[in-house]
C-alpha cells in the first residue's frame, strides 16, 4: 500500500509539471540540443554562471521556473554583473520550462 501510494504521489507530481530531483543526464541533453553547453555548464563556470549557481540564486523564488524560462528564450543583462546572455528564441517553450526546472533542483 505505501508504494502505491508513493507511486502516486511522484506521479502527480511529475504531472503537475514541477521537478521532483535534478536529472543531470536529461538536463545534459537538453543543454546540448539547444547549444546552452556553448556558455553553461552544470558546475563548472564558463561564460555564463555554473548552473548551479543560478539554482542557488533562484532557490526561495515561486516563480522562478517562469522566470528562468522566460530568460532563456529572452536574454537578458545585469544579474550576473556585466554578462550577457543573448536571446535564445530557438529553444521551444517546452524545453526551456524544462531546462529551468531541472536547473532549480540542482543541489
Amino acid at each position: 500500500m505505501r508504494r502505491a501510494i508513493a507511486l502516486l504521489f511522484f506521479i502527480c507530481l511529475t504531472l503537475s509539471g514541477k521537478a521532483v530531483y535534478a536529472d543531470t543526464e536529461k538536463l545534459q541533453i537538453l543543454l546540448q540540443r539547444n547549444n546552452c553547453t556553448a556558455c553553461h555548464l552544470i558546475d563548472k563556470r564558463k561564460y555564463g554562471p555554473k548552473l548551479t549557481e543560478v539554482a542557488a540564486k533562484y532557490a526561495n523564488d515561486a516563480g522562478a521556473v517562469k522566470t528562468l524560462a522566460a530568460k532563456i528564450k529572452a536574454g537578458g543583462t545585469g544579474v550576473w554583473g556585466e554578462d550577457i546572455m543573448p536571446p535564445q528564441p530557438h529553444v521551444s517553450d517546452t524545453d526551456a520550462r524544462t531546462i529551468a526546472e531541472y536547473i532549480l533542483a540542482l543541489k
